[in-house]
């Protein structure tokens, strides 16, 4: 298994189009959730994704607040989930960030379910949870790493 960063303007138009393809299968289709999924935010975000082969297995983006990072859009694909890659993505992510982005507190929308995926890695809520595009969220802060 492969990882990539790589900032919007490195991308390759094939990497774009995996990605959103990805994407586009688990959070429209699959959460059937009807909304913008590629946004003003993948030009300024950094991308990170892990592939087996030519095919995404993994991805999130992060995205620099100035005084505070965020990142969201985590994927594991549909047939590579159940095998704990997800919190390799986190750890990969998390380093990105701690290289990247030093010194600043991480603040996340998570989906509600994974209050304790994300708690498990110094995530504590600082919301009750809301509906964002009609599913359970809730904002999330780790502070500086």
């Amino acid at each position: 298994m492969d990882y990539y960063v790589k900032p919007f303007s490195e991308l390759s138009t094939k990497e774009f189009y995996e990605i959103a393809k990805l994407r586009i299968a688990v959070f429209v289709v699959e959460q059937i959730c009807p909304y913008q999924e590629i946004d003003a935010y993948d030009e300024q975000a950094v991308h990170i994704w892990m592939q087996e082969g030519q095919t995404i297995i993994g991805y999130a983006r992060i995205i620099d607040q100035d005084t505070t990072v965020t990142f969201g859009r985590v994927i594991i694909h549909p047939s590579h989930r159940g095998k704990k890659l997800g919190n390799q993505l986190l750890e990969k992510t998390l380093a990105v960030i701690k290289t990247q982005m030093p010194d600043k507190p991480i603040v996340i929308s998570a989906q509600a379910h994974l209050i304790d995926f994300y708690g498990a890695y110094g995530f504590v809520p600082v919301s009750d949870v809301y509906l964002e595009d009609d599913i359970p969220h809730i904002r999330m802060r780790k502070e500086r790493q």
